[in-house]
């Protein structure tokens, strides 16, 4: 090899590294793999296809979750800069343990693992959006990879209260992606007042989600509550499904601008934490019983649909407050919006 080429293969620092394209393709071709074989095995499953009498579709199920866990454990650890491989092998070893025991605690200690990993990397995996149009894509991508890990958490077909279920999922998933976004977000002292007052509003917006129900079945006269009860039981007939709250006016507006937010300031990590609300959801909507797949699919897709409705006038009126105000102005602001973030799938920093 010339003295060339030896310097070619140096990093800045002078160490010398694979390159990226030779170390990362194969990894990533795998794991696309896998994840197919999973997902392949979950619809499998759905449709009640079984090779009898060993592979029977519960057992299909069980392989395509364990499948999805796996690769979702490494992305999100290699999303991390962690070991990919390590926390990986965890996981697929508590697979394999619950595969062959079956016990009902394992499968679902499992069920909460996946929903969580799955509603963290969803938040984790999107990237800055300069534009709104850029945003929604994030909302999507997000979304969509909470909703294949609440379809493998349900192929661990856990024991379990939807609303025990819920609040675990959701409350372990936040507490772990805050303390990433600690890290991402330069500590406490990235936020400033203005992020500060983001997150108390993010936070109170929670609780008053969460405590919606129970606040109008304690406090609301009974006249109210059937209104309530009548009118969405109507709109249910009409659409054939009901938004949630949560995801509708937290979640997906938080990831929508959380993302356009990191374009201009790291602080925006922290408005994008709180999506985890829009990512989980559909864990807990899936283990309820007597819920179909397809109403659960309409609750998710109506959500989006409110929540970036909302997303979009927050992120206006945020670039108003920020005396950006017409066509051209936008566009201008746009052009400046460059903060840089790893790509997808490398380790962010």
């Amino acid at each position: 090899m010339s003295a060339r080429q030896s310097v070619a293969t140096l990093g800045a620092d002078g160490v010398a590294a694979l390159p990226r394209e030779r170390g990362l393709r194969p990894t990533l071709a795998l794991s696309w793999l896998i994840l197919l074989l999973g997902v392949a095995a979950l619809g499998a499953a759905v449709a009640g296809v079984s090779v009898k009498p060993w592979l029977t579709d519960t057992r299909l199920a069980l392989l395509g979750a364990i499948a999805v866990s796996t690769v979702y454990t490494c992305a999100l650890a290699a999303r991390m800069g962690g070991r990919p491989f390590v926390f990986g092998g965890l996981t697929l070893a508590y697979g394999v343990l619950v595969f062959v025991t079956g016990w009902p605690v394992l499968r679902t200690g499992a069920a909460v693992m996946t929903v969580v990993i799955a509603g963290v990397l969803g938040v984790m995996v999107t990237i800055p959006a300069v534009r709104f149009v850029d945003a929604v894509r994030e909302v999507l991508i997000a979304v969509a990879t909470g909703c294949l890990g609440s379809v493998a958490a349900l192929g661990y077909a856990p024991v379990v209260s939807a609303g025990r279920f819920r609040y675990a999922t959701l409350g372990l998933a936040l507490v772990l992606t805050f303390l990433i976004v600690y890290r991402l977000g330069a500590g406490f002292h990235g936020l400033g007042r203005r992020g500060l007052g983001l997150v108390l509003v993010g936070s109170v917006t929670l609780a008053l989600s969460l405590a919606y129900g129970e606040l109008l079945r304690r406090y609301g006269s009974p006249a109210a509550m059937d209104a309530a009860l009548s009118g969405a039981h109507r709109l249910w007939e009409l659409i054939g499904a009901l938004p949630r709250p949560l995801m509708s006016v937290l979640g997906v507006p938080a990831l929508a601008w959380g993302a356009h937010m990191r374009a201009r300031r790291r602080q925006g990590w922290w408005i994008s934490a709180f999506g985890v609300a829009a990512t989980t959801p559909p864990g807990y909507l899936l283990v309820r019983p007597l819920v179909s797949m397809a109403e659960v699919g309409l609750q998710v897709l109506y959500s989006v649909l409110v929540g970036l409705v909302i997303g979009y006038v927050v992120i206006r009126l945020d670039l108003w407050l920020s005396h950006t105000r017409g066509s051209r102005a936008r566009r201008n602001e746009e052009e400046a919006a460059l903060r840089p973030e790893p790509r997808r799938t490398e380790p962010l920093r």
